[in-house]
């Protein structure tokens, strides 16, 4: 019994020992832990918030260059009838979002979904304004009805919407 006694007199004050300096050496290493990914955060929005801003950039000039009055004059050519037209406008629109589809990874859900509503909205405008001339039409025909649809719409276009979703969602970042 007396051993007994004598083994624990060392055993407690030695457990102690351990578990302070075990608590003190894993605080420690947490901290450390934190710091380093403190650090790796801070590296990463470096690098990333340019390449953010670039994307956004980007996809305002995308949506800037499909609105229908500025497609349009730069599209339609003399002696381009309309359907030729009409082609030429879905294929600018279409080409130019999948040069842009990669920028998606830096915006939101969100954004980049009024991104592709508004990609669709303005094709669905063009092929109407294409319905409602006759098929011999030359394009300046079509041109015409493109721009007056989209000014008598009495609400914004959908590209402008997206916009200034962007703008707002830019602004939060900074």
């Amino acid at each position: 019994m007396n051993a007994l006694v004598e083994i624990l007199k060392i055993m407690i004050p030695a457990g102690a020992v351990f578990a302070a300096a075990y608590f003190l050496v894993k605080r420690f290493l947490d901290n450390d832990q934190k710091r380093r990914e403190h650090e790796l955060k801070k590296t990463t929005l470096g690098t990333i918030t340019p390449l953010k801003i670039q994307a956004f950039e980007r996809i305002v000039i995308y949506l800037e260059r499909i609105n229908p009055n500025s497609l349009v004059i730069r599209v339609n050519k003399n002696g381009m009838s309309a359907r030729q037209l009409h082609m030429e406008l879905v294929n600018a629109i279409k080409t130019e979002y999948e040069h842009n589809l990669s920028q998606q990874i830096y915006l939101t859900a969100g954004a980049w979904e009024l991104v592709k509503t508004s990609k669709e909205e303005i094709i669905q405008l063009v092929n109407i304004s294409s319905s409602k001339v006759p098929a011999d039409a030359n394009s300046s025909e079509l041109a015409m009805m493109i721009l007056n649809i989209t000014a008598n719409l009495g609400k914004k276009l959908p590209n402008d919407v997206a916009i200034d979703y962007l703008k707002k969602e830019i602004a939060q970042i900074f």
